[in-house]
């Protein structure tokens, strides 16, 4: 546990001070993580303006809490890993990662981690400057906002584990564009980024229900923004807690079968 916690440190160490490196990029990933939930955020609040009256329970400025929050969650559980495992593999980096006596999806969590903590100022930053700008009906409370924390944490485990997953496709083919993508516009679909949850038909709410990916970006948000009784709560928290632990176990099944075809095509 020392180990873990001393890669974990110095892994956080080096994450930050290569983002800070590479400042430039820095800011305009940046700006594309404000800018996708603010279309949304401006599609929808101007539905609302022409309806007159609210959308999925939603009004015009019910949708400006909904995407802020939301831009500050996606950002806080977002990861990249699945877009950069075939680069890893096809040059040969990952087989010193293979060398470590601790298993690689450690490292990618900490370097993961340590991006949030470069961003994470700035992305409050733009949310304060939405707020002002879109006066945002928040409703929060005490209880929501306990209850957020271990919501916040258990997504982010349950997205990164996903992704995690998805990524070891990059064992059995060297390209995985396709595959991303894919997974890409299901998380958009059905984790309530494009719209909330209560817009789309009933029968994709059910969907949505089921798969993961609700449940590592709509649930948080509309947990803080207090849409949820204390028994949706009760479940959703639940319902990730059964993720968690289907994704470990799936981790630990396809990086088992997946490491044994493994080859470094680059030197």
């Amino acid at each position: 546990m020392t180990g873990l916690a001393d890669l974990y440190l110095q892994q956080l160490k080096t994450g930050i001070a290569t983002m800070l490196q590479y400042r430039a990029s820095l800011v305009i990933w940046l700006i594309g993580n404000v800018l996708e939930p603010l279309i949304y955020l401006v599609v929808w609040t101007t539905v609302s303006r022409s309806t007159s009256g609210t959308v999925g329970g939603y009004g015009t400025r019910d949708f400006a809490a909904y995407y802020i929050v939301l831009m500050l969650v996606n950002q806080m559980t977002f990861s990249w890993v699945m877009y950069e495992f075939d680069y890893r593999i096809r040059e040969g980096t990952f087989s010193a990662d293979l060398l470590h006596p601790i298993h690689p999806i450690h490292a990618d969590i900490a370097e993961n981690l340590s991006s949030k903590a470069v961003s994470l100022p700035f992305m409050i930053a733009a949310a304060a400057g939405l707020t002002l700008l879109f006066h945002p009906a928040f409703n929060f409370s005490w209880a929501a906002a306990a209850a957020f924390v271990p919501a916040l944490v258990l997504a982010f485990l349950v997205r990164f584990l996903v992704d995690w997953t998805v990524a070891l496709a990059a064992f059995w083919t060297t390209r995985v564009t396709a595959i991303n993508q894919i997974h890409y516009m299901a998380v958009l679909f059905f984790s309530g980024q494009i719209a909330p949850l209560t817009v789309l038909p009933r029968p994709l709410q059910i969907v949505a229900n089921i798969l993961p990916f609700r449940w590592t970006v709509g649930f948080p948000v509309e947990l803080l923004l207090g849409r949820l009784t204390a028994a949706q709560i009760g479940t959703g928290l639940a319902i990730q807690a059964a993720w968690l632990l289907a994704g470990t176990l799936l981790v630990k099944y396809a990086w088992r079968v997946s490491v044994k075809r493994y080859s470094a095509v680059g030197a």
